[in-house]
Order: structure tokens, then C-alpha cells, then sequence
């Protein structure tokens, strides 16, 4: 009878163990669930984040260039409404604030922005009584004038986001990374990377929630000047308002 309880003894060690690693198995998994974008291709990763992100009510980006003028940082804020603020900066060229509600455009300059417009004027040239009685002062958008017309463009998405929809053919899937320190999102995010004519171009993609763009680096603004363009997106469907500005100078 020994041997035999032996092996029945054993026989149920067997089926225990057996039974332990299956649910030990199972757990496993459900604690480790396939990626969101497995099954998804580059191209399609990025479709589906450019969708996400152009159905935001509103949301917010960093711009990063560059121009003759040299560096360009752009702030901006933006809803589905077209209400639109923006903090132009240009190297030398100075700052412009840009406000558009209710379809009309405000600025507002420092010495530096008016200086260069002033270079651009011609004819109409403003005076340096009329730099210094503009400066720092709330204004409707004047007509032509190229520096308002670069951050008004800021304000559609779609400036940022058609660049890379043009790219999205050679997308591939890189490596999911973990939010940093430094991390503007806050979320797990998916790296897609491709190469076109223009060099090669990568995209960072929220790998938890809605599927948002969050950062994308382009070889090229789309000016043919070879100038990369960085933007990073934020503030998805967060509450915005704009308010008309005070005018102080007519």
C-alpha cells in the first residue's frame, strides 16, 4: 500500500503544480495585456492619432523652428471655434502676442517685432515716435503684416498636423517608452519614426487613453528650407476662452 500512496501522492503533486502554473499562467497575462497598437501598422498608428487629435476641442502647442531670422518658438492655444491665442518669438525680430476671437485678430508687439515690421513697410514705414507709442500696446492685426500672418497660421492644427499626414505612408513602430521627469504628457507613449526625401521624421504617439499625437519632429516646415520643425501637444479638450483684448492705441 505504500508505493501505492506514494503514487497517488505524487500524481496529486503533479495535478496541484500543473493547476498552479496555468493560473499562475493566466495571471500573468492579464496582468501584461497586449499593446494598444499591436495589431495596428505604422501607417495606420499614425492615422489614428491624427484623427484623435483634429477632433480635440481644443488644444494646446509648442512650436520649435527656425527662419533667417533665426530661432522660432511659437505658444499656442487653440479651439474647434477658431478662437486662438499665440506667443510668437523670432531670434532678433522680438515677440508678438496674437489674440483672435469672434473672427477678428489683435496684436501686440515689443520694440524689437516693430522694428522689423517697420524695415518691411516701404513707403508706409513707421517712425520711431510711432514704434514707441505702438510698443507693448494691444492692436488690430494690421494688414500685411508678415509676423501676424505666420502666428495666425499657427492657430490651426492642421498647419502641423497635414505635414506629417503627408508622411504617414512610411511610418514604423519603435519602441514604447515610459513618461520622464520631464514629461509634458504624463502617459506611456508609442515612438513611430519614417523617412521621406526631406530626411527622416519621428512621432510620439499616447500609447494609454485617447491615442493623441504628442510630440512630432520634422526634417522640413514645409517652406523647402530644410528647417526642422518640433511641435508638442497638450492640453487635449482642456477648458479655453479668449478674451477680447483692451485696444489702447487706434
Amino acid at each position: 500500500m505504500r508505493p501505492l500512496a506514494r503514487t497517488t501522492t505524487a500524481a496529486l503533486s503533479t495535478v496541484t503544480a500543473l493547476a498552479l502554473t496555468a493560473a499562475c499562467g493566466t495571471l500573468i497575462d492579464d496582468e501584461r495585456p497586449a499593446a494598444p497598437y499591436a495589431r495596428l501598422t505604422g501607417p495606420e498608428v499614425v492615422n489614428k492619432a491624427l484623427a484623435a487629435t483634429r477632433s480635440t476641442k481644443s488644444v494646446r502647442m509648442a512650436v520649435e523652428t527656425t527662419s533667417a531670422e533665426g530661432p522660432v518658438s511659437a505658444f499656442v492655444a487653440t479651439d474647434v471655434r477658431g478662437a486662438c491665442t499665440v506667443t510668437l518669438s523670432m531670434g532678433a525680430a522680438g515677440t508678438l502676442e496674437l489674440v483672435r476671437t469672434e473672427g477678428t485678430v489683435y496684436t501686440r508687439s515689443d520694440a524689437a517685432m516693430l522694428r522689423e515690421d517697420a524695415a518691411q513697410d516701404g513707403p508706409r514705414k513707421k517712425t520711431a515716435a510711432d514704434i514707441e507709442k505702438l510698443t507693448g500696446r494691444w492692436v488690430k492685426a494690421p494688414t500685411g503684416d508678415p509676423h501676424a500672418k505666420l502666428a495666425e497660421r499657427y492657430c490651426d492644427r492642421e498647419t502641423f498636423l497635414g505635414l506629417l499626414a503627408h508622411k504617414s505612408g512610411t511610418a514604423r513602430k519603435g519602441k514604447t517608452t515610459t513618461p520622464g521627469p520631464d514629461s509634458t504628457s504624463g502617459v506611456t507613449a508609442l515612438t513611430v519614426n519614417g523617412r521621406t526625401d526631406e530626411g527622416t521624421w519621428t512621432a510620439s504617439i499616447a500609447a494609454e487613453g485617447r491615442p493623441y499625437l504628442l510630440r512630432t519632429r520634422l526634417p522640413d516646415d514645409a517652406g523647402g528650407t530644410g528647417r526642422p520643425l518640433t511641435v508638442e501637444f497638450s492640453g487635449f479638450n482642456e477648458p479655453f476662452s479668449v478674451k477680447k483684448p483692451q485696444i489702447s492705441v487706434s
